[in-house]
């Protein structure tokens, strides 16, 4: 495991969730501690800053914890990335692979202005499907997508793989 220690620390295992033979990162440790969620809002800012972002973007639904906190840590505005049928105005969506069957996100036509350097925050980067997906609507809207940053990057899962072209910062790698 690499990264800060302190967030290690906090990050607590939950064996057979959601199903057996899985061991879940359970992030409420740090969600519950104000110091811990400053620390990681601080670091996922950082990173955001550092990637030249002007946007941010996060995946349902850990995503929106941090990415909207982050968005208003940097002034700048969020957009969030929906399961289907959850958002209420015109959308685009994209259907992807998940290891037990498919699932679709979406997102508001009018989410980003062309050539917007957006950076793309959610909690956990496991397989990359989502995140992938997640990288596709924001592009099929003429924005760039600056990082992708997560809290968590599972590298033995290989997501980044998922995301070549994209820059991606994970503050803890197991």
């Amino acid at each position: 495991m690499r990264g800060d220690p302190e967030l290690i620390c906090a990050i607590r295992d939950v064996p057979d969730f959601p199903k057996p033979g899985i061991i879940f990162k359970d992030i409420t440790p740090i969600l519950g501690n104000g110091q811990l969620f400053r620390k990681t809002i601080d670091l996922l800012s950082e990173s955001a800053r550092a990637h030249g972002a002007t946007k941010i973007a996060g995946i349902d639904a850990r995503g929106f914890l941090f990415g909207a906190t982050v968005a208003d840590r940097l002034g700048l505005g969020f957009v969030p990335i929906r399961k289907k049928g959850k958002l209420p105005w015109k959308t685009c969506s994209v259907e992807y692979e998940l290891e037990y069957g498919k699932a679709e996100i979406e997102i508001h036509t009018d989410a980003f202005a062309p050539g917007e350097k957006v950076a793309l925050v959610d909690d956990l980067l496991a397989t990359g499907g989502t995140a992938a997906a997640s990288v596709q609507l924001i592009q099929s809207l003429g924005a760039d997508v600056a990082a992708a940053i997560f809290l968590i990057e599972l590298e033995f899962l290989k997501g980044r793989e998922q995301l070549k072209q994209i820059p991606v910062d994970a503050l803890i790698q197991i």
